[in-house]
This record gives C-alpha cells, sequence and structure tokens, in this order.
C-alpha cells in the first residue's frame, strides 16, 4: 500500500499527534525546556509554516526562517527537524519515504535543497565516543554504521558538519532523576539511556546538564 503523505494545512486536526510522537520518539529529557530558546518559536511551525509541516541547533533553524519570513527573502532550502515514526511501524522503511516527502515537499516549493540535523539513531550505545569519530564509522560496504544516517546516506546525503550543541537541557538534580529513572549520587558524567553524550551533573550547584549533538546531512535537490 503507497505512503500518503498530508501537511498541516492539509489535515489541521494532525496537530495533537505530533506530541504524542515526540512522546514515543524522544527521551523524557529531550522534551523539557531548551536553554538555548526552541521552546520560544516552536508553536510558530503550526501556524507560519504549517504549509512545510509533515505528520523540535533547532533554535537558530527556526531563527532564520522566521527572520527570512519577516524580511520577505525567498528561501533556498528546507530543513528538517523530526522524523518520527510510531513504534509498532518501525524496521519497515517509512524512515526513508518519509524523507522522500520532505525531499517531495521541497522540490514542489522550489527549493534547492533538503537539509537535516540528524540524531543518529545508535549513538546514544557509545556515549563515551565523541560525534565527531562516530560519524566516520562505517560497515563494510562503506556505508555509515549507524541506520538513521544510512538511510539519508542511500538517498543521496552527504555530511556536512557536526553540531555539538542543537539543544541544551537543565535542570536540578532531582529533575534528573525523575526524567531518567536514575539516582545520581556524585558530581560528574553520566551516560543516561536515549542520552548521545553523558549528561553532567553538578551537585554543589545542584544542576544537571545536556547538550545534544547532531550530525548535518545535505540533500541536493537541484
Amino acid at each position: 500500500m503507497p505512503l500518503k503523505t498530508y501537511t498541516l494545512t492539509e489535515r489541521p486536526r494532525l496537530e495533537d499527534e505530533f506530541e504524542r510522537l515526540a512522546e514515543v520518539g524522544w527521551p523524557r529529557f529531550l522534551r523539557q525546556r531548551d536553554e538555548l530558546g526552541v521552546g520560544r518559536h516552536w508553536p510558530r511551525l503550526f501556524t507560519t509554516f504549517k504549509d512545510f509541516q509533515l505528520p523540535e541547533t533547532m533554535v537558530g533553524i527556526l531563527e532564520h526562517a522566521l527572520d527570512a519570513r519577516q524580511a520577505g527573502r525567498r528561501p533556498t532550502a528546507l530543513s528538517a527537524l523530526a522524523a518520527i515514526t510510531e513504534p509498532e511501524r518501525r524496521g519497515q522503511g517509512l524512515s526513508g519515504e518519509i524523507i522522500k516527502a520532505m525531499a517531495a515537499l521541497a522540490r514542489q516549493h522550489g527549493l534547492d535543497a533538503l537539509v537535516a540535523p540528524v540524531r543518529p539513531t545508535l549513538k546514544s550505545r557509545y556515549p563515551l565516543t565523541p560525534m565527531e569519530r562516530y560519524v566516520r564509522w562505517t560497515r563494510t560496504d562503506g556505508a555509515p554504521l549507524d541506520p538513521w544516517m544510512r538511510v539519508h546516506w542511500r538517498l543521496g546525503a552527504e555530511i556536512v558538519r557536526v553540531v555539538p550543541r542543537t539543544l541544551v537541557i537543565v535542570g536540578t538534580v532531582v529533575q534528573w532523576e525523575d526524567w531518567t529513572d536514575m539516582a545520581f549520587p556524585d558530581s560528574g558524567p553520566y551516560a543516561v539511556p536515549g542520552a548521545l553524550q553523558p549528561v553532567m551533573i553538578d551537585r554543589a550547584r545542584d544542576e544537571g546538564r545536556y547538550e545534544d549533538p547532531n550530525v548535518w546531512m545535505h540533500h541536493r535537490l537541484a
């Protein structure tokens, strides 16, 4: 059965699905307030840019898009922000179809490229490995070891660069223990399920801090 995609303009009643999919797609700590400020602009995705929303630095993408819109500048690229599938539908090739749909949407609007701040699927298994090293790991066929990066690679995307802190999550030690169902008895780095690199706990300041890295990948559409 062919996959059918819709923008939020075409199916506005699907807006409630964004939050539900975020809950199943991202660890709880990653859905907290971003210190860089992505929360200030996130709601505009569902109003100003609803023509580009399919079925959360992020803040830099959003600020640039809003500035360009207000200045009347013509965009040249579409940026993906999230691609989430239902857990029971994973492993069925839907992730590639989502990227193809995004590329088609970009072409429909006359854009030259699709860019994606990719959050590698398996990086959380190697939290002590720097992202710069992880993105160079390949299989024997030359494809990226990471399956989500591999989907983009097979569709022709190229790695542009690693962004070390696209989201910054800060909370008290108690909050982090609640978000992760872990205990943090001492100050220092901790490997947390779902985190791509260690969470830094400072008990003297009663603070936990996590910086989420991504790797930018570029799909040329021209």
